[in-house]
């Protein structure tokens, strides 16, 4: 198999056309959000954006062919993705979420579900979708045996509906635009309190506007600042016996596969956020003397610092490329690159955007600079979508107990 890392002509088009929307769209979140104080408010703020990116075509690449859309690699994904998070995390995080939201249908719905659900995100509205997965109390012991904790969202077949009763936290997109629910969210819930989730985890597609559902609040975060994460409750939500996605016990394969494809295309937000990062520094280096006699990249320490940042920025992205051509040629089954992906950029961005902030000096750690709130936006990747310690527990350090482990493999460039 030959290495080769060189985007062909027309992901090359794609890297431009997202790097002008970005340059000439999302450029306007910014200070479109920053009057507003709920975040609520700031999410409404970004719809216009969202609108702009179904126009352009984003959310109908979401969509397999099949069912009306123009889906996009997972590598073509990653291109586009960093292009827009460079200039705005905000509006790609929440066509993100409801990628999320989208994929236990994308992977493992029947075809009468595909059809039925998939084809109205490939429209001209601006339609989001959410993956209700956390728990009150946290989802990093979602998969313990232990029936008595972990997920306590249960759905309870009643005749020829099931009953959906529970309560999810950073619900990402699921309170819709203005709290009237997303167009429909897949809900991680258990089917019998007395069996552990290898035997009745699944995943459920309910229409975000069914009876039951209720947005109890909102939680507000330091960084991602218009991107929305609702408290939502499930009351004896009734959804039709067929919108069960696999069978009880199946929704332990379904969430691993979700979150394989947002591992690594958080890989590709991570570098984005860093570009945005080193090219402020690297502007600041070139022009800005501190009261001396030559801009400050003539003296080695700043030189050396841009070289460490500007590393780690091409290491994180050719990973990220890495995982995603592998969850492209397994089809989402690689169980390793791609969270080495999550892990390694979104800790790296994290050291990136603090270098960047040591080169700049005290005004970086101010509103005169747009590095505090990079640094703001970071803190988030290490920390969510499983979180970085949780990831390597439950994925990696799991597959490395395994018998049949072997270290190289993914090295290999093996897709099977």
């Amino acid at each position: 198999m030959a290495i080769d890392l060189t985007l062909s002509p027309d992901q090359l088009a794609l890297q431009e056309a997202a790097r002008g929307f970005a340059d000439t769209v999302l450029s306007k979140v910014a200070e479109t959000i920053a009057s507003f104080h709920k975040p609520e408010e700031r999410f409404e703020q970004i719809k216009p954006f969202y609108q702009e990116m179904v126009n352009a075509g984003f959310l109908k690449a979401l969509i397999p062919e099949a069912y009306g859309g123009t889906e996009f690699t997972s590598v073509n994904f990653a291109v586009a993705a960093e292009e827009l998070s460079r200039v705005d995390i905000n509006t790609p995080t929440t066509l993100l979420g409801t990628g999320l939201g989208l994929q236990p249908i994308i992977r493992f719905g029947t075809e009468e579900q595909k059809q039925e659900f998939l084809p109205r995100f490939c429209g001209d509205q601006p339609l989001l979708a959410a993956f209700a997965f956390t728990e009150v109390a946290g989802g990093a012991n979602f998969d313990t045996p232990d029936v008595k904790a972990g997920v306590q969202t249960f759905a309870v077949l009643d005749g020829d509906e099931w009953v959906i009763n529970g309560k999810k936290h950073y619900t990402t997109n699921g309170s819709g635009w203005h709290g009237d629910g997303s167009e429909l969210i897949t809900v991680v819930a258990r089917t019998d309190s007395s069996a552990p989730p290898q035997e009745s985890l699944a995943v459920f597609i309910v229409p975000g506007n069914s009876p039951g559902i209720t947005v109890d609040s909102y939680i507000d975060t330091i960084g991602h600042r218009a991107t929305i994460s609702p408290r939502i409750h499930f009351d004896n939500v009734r959804i039709p016996a067929r919108n069960i996605i696999g069978s009880p016990g199946d929704g332990m394969a379904i969430v691993a596969r979700a979150f394989n494809w947002t591992a690594s295309a958080i890989g590709a937000a991570c570098v984005g956020r860093m570009r945005a990062a080193f090219d402020y520094a690297y502007d600041f280096a070139l022009t800005d003397k501190r009261s001396g006699p030559v801009p400050v990249i003539e003296y080695q320490n700043v030189g050396y610092m841009l070289v460490d940042i500007k590393m780690r920025i091409e290491a994180s992205r050719y990973l990220t490329w890495k995982g995603c051509q592998l969850f492209d040629d397994t089809n989402g089954a690689d169980e390793e690159i791609g969270h080495m992906v999550k892990i390694y950029a979104s800790e790296t961005s994290v050291q990136v955007v603090y270098d960047a902030m040591r080169l700049v000096g005290v005004d970086a750690y101010t509103d005169k600079t747009p590095i505090a709130g990079i640094m703001e936006d970071v803190l988030c990747f290490p920390v969510y979508d499983g979180g970085n310690m949780g990831v390597r527990r439950r994925q990696l350090h799991n597959l490395m107990k395994r018998e049949d482990y072997d270290p190289m493999f993914s090295a290999s460039g093996v897709t099977a």
